[in-house]
């Protein structure tokens, strides 16, 4: 055991008379795959939680994984972690808690956390109840609430419409802690859920049993990714305390210390306001919360509240094929190429539209190309304001269609022109450097986030399916 984690955090034995006022959750990481300290964990199971909650996924990866319903994960790296997690479970009989299971939180991703917990259960000699939580949407079934009206959009003038929510290939809604809460009182040692929110994991518990609620999302939300919150991100675990007027929480790293500024800055992390947090059924706002440093790697924080919504709502998630792409990657080091790389990409541009026109005969609407600046503005675009003098520019050609092979067959045309075009008629033709050979790659079927809508419940488990397993015999 490290020294010096335990200083100052209360740690009640088994038997003792008085129970806790307050709910202990250990945070073991940001996410299942992306790791965390053995040393750090071990130091905080010393502090006796009373749940081990931890997110599997998210959206920050783009479509591609709800679109293929994959995981974006190492397979070894989340079975070496999730044995752990089942092991520390185990050693001291709390509830183990993971959601948005295998990224995208779809069905099949559900599933296959239940075979792998199966599997470990049985190399652990475990016998274990499973709670299997179901965030998938069935498209029929929202277009039916999208006719009763209980769709709504969450930016103005979004479309939706009923093809958008048939062409989608995973829809799935987001739990919060209601659903988690009904998954935890089955007396489930494993809760597996599919698509939720970070915080939902956390709050559940506490919330579940009395803590204050705002506290209870806030810490939730400052937890959420691990040691984020902390000096030392990287490593992975934190313990939160929940209570009935705050919280505190302390990273279990030796080398992680929780202050006012880190855990405060959580507010800002994905989150379009730094004062409000939209979750299913309300928001929290942090508006009047006081951050207060216990010691040298604790922090104690009062003032968070919560503001139940009139109506409760979930938000949802769907992605749907969007063509099929093929890249090609070419450096620029001539300075006046460089210089002039807006004006020739111009230029690459119009010659393969027209190469495009007259040799496959295909009309603009069939294909497109999107060449990015890296060095310039490739992550920005117009929004770039900085302005620079780069020696080298990579450009990125991105181009997409109805089948591979129509997108290859683009990129063969484009290949020459990435090579040799010129900025002008009347000048040798100049000689590029690409990266690799062959200089495309097939990138395969693209997908796009088409969904940005929440929908209305008057159950909030009406939307969500819960299976019981008994595994490990």
């Amino acid at each position: 055991m490290q020294s010096g984690i335990l200083d100052g955090m209360a740690v009640e034995v088994e038997g003792a008379a008085t129970p806790r006022r307050f709910t202990r959750v250990l945070v073991p990481s940001g996410v299942l795959g992306l790791g965390f300290e053995r040393a750090a964990l071990e130091s905080a199971l010393a502090l006796l939680p009373d749940i081990i909650a931890i997110d599997g996924g998210s959206t920050d990866s783009g479509p591609h994984f709800l679109g293929t319903g994959r995981s974006k994960y190492a397979d070894a790296v989340c079975r070496a972690e999730w044995r752990d997690l089942m092991d520390a479970r185990g050693r001291l009989n709390i509830p183990l808690v993971i959601g948005s299971c295998g990224t995208c939180g779809a069905d099949a991703q559900v599933d296959a956390m239940l075979d792998l917990t199966t599997e470990l259960a049985k190399e652990l000699g475990q016998v274990l109840k499973v709670a299997v939580l179901y965030s998938g949407q069935a498209a029929e079934t929202l277009v039916s609430a999208h006719q009763r009206g209980d769709i709504t959009p969450l930016a103005q003038g979004t479309p939706l419409n009923p093809d958008t929510l048939r062409s989608c290939s995973n829809i799935v809604a987001l739990a919060g802690v209601e659903q988690i809460q009904a998954a935890l009182d089955t007396g489930a040692d494993i809760v597996l859920a599919g698509r939720a929110t970070d915080t939902a994991l956390i709050a559940a518990l506490p919330i579940a049993q009395g803590r204050h609620a705002g506290a209870a999302w806030h810490a939730a939300k400052v937890s959420e990714c691990g040691a984020l919150c902390s000096t030392h991100p990287t490593s992975g675990v934190v313990v939160v305390d929940i209570d009935a007027s705050g919280f505190e929480i302390v990273a279990t790293s030796e080398q992680a210390r929780c202050t006012p500024r880190t855990v405060a800055a959580h507010m800002l992390y994905e989150n379009a306001d730094p004062f409000l947090l939209h979750e299913p059924g309300g928001r929290l706002d942090v508006t009047n919360a006081r951050y207060a440093a216990i010691d040298e790697r604790r922090v104690r924080v009062e003032g968070s509240e919560w503001k139940a919504d009139s109506r409760y709502t979930v938000k949802l998630e769907g992605a749907r094929a969007n063509g099929f792409q093929t890249s090609l990657l070419v450096m620029l080091r001539d300075q006046r190429y460089v210089t002039h790389a807006r004006e020739w990409t111009e230029r690459v541009a119009e010659r393969l539209r027209e190469s495009v026109t007259s040799r496959l005969a295909l009309a603009a609407a069939d294909w497109s190309l999107e060449l990015r600046l890296i060095g310039v503005d490739a992550v920005l675009g117009d929004l770039e304001t900085a302005a620079s003098t780069p020696h080298e520019i990579g450009v990125l050609a991105l181009v997409t269609a109805d089948t591979q092979a129509l997108a290859n067959e683009i990129a063969r045309l484009a290949d020459p022109l990435l090579l040799h075009c010129p900025l002008t008629d009347d000048e040798p033709l100049p000689t590029f450097a690409f990266p690799y050979s062959p200089a495309s790659t097939e990138r395969g079927q693209q997908y796009t986030f088409c969904i940005d809508h929440v929908l209305t419940l008057a159950d909030p488990a009406s939307a969500f399916r819960l299976a019981l397993h008994e595994i490990g015999r």
